[in-house]
């Protein structure tokens, strides 16, 4: 029988880390954080890191696990946070995965496909570099029909980040992402809750959050990153509230004009995290105010039901 667990997942901004800390007290529990962007040292106003006070009150994990220098892959993630989780059910607690990162939930919840583990930067950046010619998507989207024409048929050419994944799997491995097989390696049995709310109501949220970060000293954040010698290049530095500061720094960009660039680009992230959630057909979808019965009820029929 799989050890069974809890994600708190769904898009930024909807008030999963609250959520969580409620679970966490009501059954005990420790937090394991799935979020591509806490990982890494260094950077806790652009991430909305749980604050000391949080991570006093319920202990937390796979935070601050790396330097923002270093590349941090979904492998690396599953392996690590497959460690953490182990130690947390030996002493008989229950672990609850915390972000909105949906590879890293992929990845605990089914096993890594073939093509996830791998990546190299110097195929994307070619083929990141012809996206940029004239007619450059469609010109990706037949260089895909060639060697993965399934896939093909499921990406528009307008999903650009899909299709070159789906290409650079296929010139990593010799094999057709749509033919890779999932790895038996899936350990857990989980449960995905995510919080849905109203989009404008979101986007309100979200655009709070941002002007929170920036009065908290987001700026500062970057500047101290990149005086410590972190490229702008970095992955970790390619994240949304990084990467549009960085131009302003160097007096390229004024800054109303990159939190402007910001707050798009997280509601954009956003929609995306959602669209994403709903194809997760085990998801608990939580709605409306009172929302700690709703998720008990639900956790509490899987933590009883037989494998």
């Amino acid at each position: 029988m799989k050890p069974k667990i809890i994600a708190v997942t769904g898009a930024t901004a909807s008030g999963k880390s609250a959520l969580s800390l409620e679970f966490a007290k009501h059954y005990d529990a420790e937090i394991v954080c799935m979020d591509s962007m806490q990982i890494y040292r260094g950077m806790d106003i652009g991430t909305a890191k749980p604050s000391q006070q949080e991570q006093r009150m319920v202990p937390h994990h796979m935070l601050d696990v790396v330097s923002p220098a270093d590349n941090y892959t979904v492998a690396d993630y599953a392996e690590h946070a497959t460690a953490v989780i182990h130690d947390i059910l030996k002493r008989g607690k229950l672990p609850v995965l915390v972000g909105g990162t949906g590879l890293y939930l992929k990845a605990l919840m089914h096993g890594l496909s073939l093509g996830v583990s791998r990546s190299d930067p110097d195929i994307r950046a070619r083929l990141e570099a012809i996206s940029d010619e004239p007619g450059g998507r469609q010109k990706l989207h037949d260089m895909l029909r060639q060697v993965d024409e399934a896939s093909a048929n499921k990406l528009h050419p307008n999903d650009l980040r899909r299709v070159i994944r789906a290409i650079e799997v296929y010139e990593l491995t010799g094999t057709p992402l749509s033919q890779t097989r999932q790895e038996e390696n899936s350990e857990f049995s989980v449960l995905p809750i995510a919080i849905r709310m109203e989009r404008e109501i979101l986007y309100q949220r979200i655009e709070k959050r941002v002007d929170a970060m920036l009065e908290s000293g987001l700026v500062e954040e970057v500047q101290r990153l990149l005086d410590e010698g972190v490229s702008p290049e970095a992955q970790s530095m390619q994240g949304i509230g990084y990467k549009e500061l960085v131009p302003v720094l160097s007096g390229m960009v004024p800054l109303e004009k990159a939190r402007e660039e910001i707050i798009l680009n997280t509601k954009h992230y956003a929609k995306r995290q959602e669209t994403w959630f709903k194809g997760e057909k085990a998801t608990v979808w939580l709605e409306g105010e009172s929302l700690l019965p709703t998720a008990v009820a639900s956790i509490d029929r899987f933590l009883q039901l037989p494998e």
